[in-house]
């Protein structure tokens, strides 16, 4: 489904560029993690969080992170892990083994005749969506907070076979939301190396497990009308369309946000039973910039002058979006730019106007924040240093590294210190 204009993305180019952003700094970060396999958990390579608040000791919240290949990590308001899940191994040899890639939390599901708080992921080894419990009285260091409760009869969500699951063409980014009407929950995935996107409903299956049903899709488009009459495709790995991966589904307003990596912002209505038509709100700078594949170095490069259709805030890959909740109805939609670790806040409703940028820049003897893929924002009062909210980011070069191995994870900001 292609927009019948690009007119908003274009008048957004014309909202004033702040010279530098504003520098936010870390309050705490969890322990870094290595993409090996003699690390522990092995091959862990963190990629998303979200927030689980503790509905009345707000002390006690736990940050989820996913770690691909290492499974799951839950952490307590100091950084400090509190126990990791394991992804689930390949089920015969020479399969795909389960790897984590997104998470979001909904409080208060509904399902198997019972109020339950859960954490759906998306296993983009195995094509599901896996679903944990969360236990708040587990909420302290070595004690068991989520507890794996995903159907075993789970279906891959793309794929038609377990044969094509190991093409990994499968789950990539998630979010999770209610029908702002019914009150439903809804969990969104889109797919690697393509441009649709599911939403599934929340279901029972056997035993108290919790399964997901796709029951709608739509797909982005993978080429793009300029201004000047040319037709524009990104340019990508051959056979690849342009994927989408982080996401936000803002229940109130019965929208979700979409990030098209290489492309941008898309806002799309979306309700118990399907998709609205999406509109592209914002582009990254490289939009409509000629590129072709280089084999040789297996990269996209530059193959002609750019034509300055792109946007200005964001450099591409556009990536993790989280919505800030604020008074009577009121808030913000965050975005990673995560070719210039910059963060883009943008008015929640009506046009989706930019009101700034920041950087999470190192400061109380903690790292800065580089290439951030995902993060999750909550503006409830936790107490002691987040009187206004935290906002939790993905850090995708986490220094310094353990010996000649790169590391990843993921830090603390007061969201006080973002809006102040």
């Amino acid at each position: 489904m292609v927009p019948t204009s690009l007119v908003l993305p274009l008048v957004l180019l014309l909202a004033p560029v702040p010279a530098t952003p504003a520098v936010v700094v870390p309050t705490a970060q969890t322990r870094a993690f290595v993409d090996d396999p003699s690390a522990d958990p092995a091959n862990s390579d963190a990629d998303d969080p979200a927030v689980w608040v503790h509905p009345s000791r707000p002390e006690r919240t736990v940050v989820l992170g996913t770690l691909k290949e290492g499974g799951l990590a839950a952490f307590d308001l100091r950084g400090r892990t509190l126990g990791t899940y394991p992804a689930p191994p390949a089920p015969t040899p020479g399969a795909k083994p389960g790897r984590f890639n997104n998470v979001d939390v909904l409080s208060g599901v509904a399902v198997g005749g019972r109020k339950r708080d859960l954490a759906f992921v998306s296993d983009r080894g195995r094509d599901r969506i896996r679903v944990y419990e969360v236990d708040g009285r587990g909420s302290a260091v070595g004690s068991t907070v989520l507890s794996d409760v995903t159907d075993p009869a789970a279906k891959p969500v793309f794929s038609a076979s377990e044969a094509a699951v190991d093409d990994q063409r499968n789950a990539y980014g998630l979010a999770a939301g209610v029908d702002r009407r019914t009150g439903t929950p809804l969990v969104l995935t889109n797919r690697r190396s393509e441009t649709r996107i599911a939403l599934l409903h929340v279901v029972p299956g056997r035993a108290g497990t919790v399964g997901t049903e796709v029951v709608s899709t739509v797909d982005l488009p993978s080429s793009f009308p300029l201004p000047d009459g040319t037709t524009w495709t990104p340019c990508g790995d051959p056979g690849d369309r342009p994927q989408a991966e982080g996401m936000v589904v803002d229940s109130a307003h019965g929208v979700a946000y979409v990030a098209q990596e290489d492309v941008g912002i898309w806002r799309i209505p979306v309700r118990v039973s399907g998709f609205g038509s999406p509109e592209l709100v914002d582009v990254v700078r490289s939009f409509g910039a000629p590129q072709r594949y280089d084999e040789a170095t297996e990269e996209c490069v530059p193959d002609g002058p750019d034509p300055g259709f792109g946007g200005e805030w964001l450099s591409a890959d556009a990536e993790g979006l989280t919505i800030a909740e604020g008074r009577g109805g009121g808030g913000e939609l965050i975005a990673s730019s995560q070719g210039d670790s910059r963060f883009v806040r943008y008015e929640r409703t009506g046009r989706n106007r930019v009101l700034g940028d920041f950087v999470v820049g190192a400061g109380r003897g903690l790292d800065s924040v580089e290439h951030s893929d995902g993060a999750q924002v909550v503006t409830a009062d936790l107490g002691r240093g987040y009187r206004e909210g935290l906002l939790v980011v993905h850090d995708g070069e986490r220094r310094p590294a353990v010996g000649d191995q790169a590391t990843t994870g993921f830090s603390y900001v007061s969201w006080g210190d973002v809006v102040h």
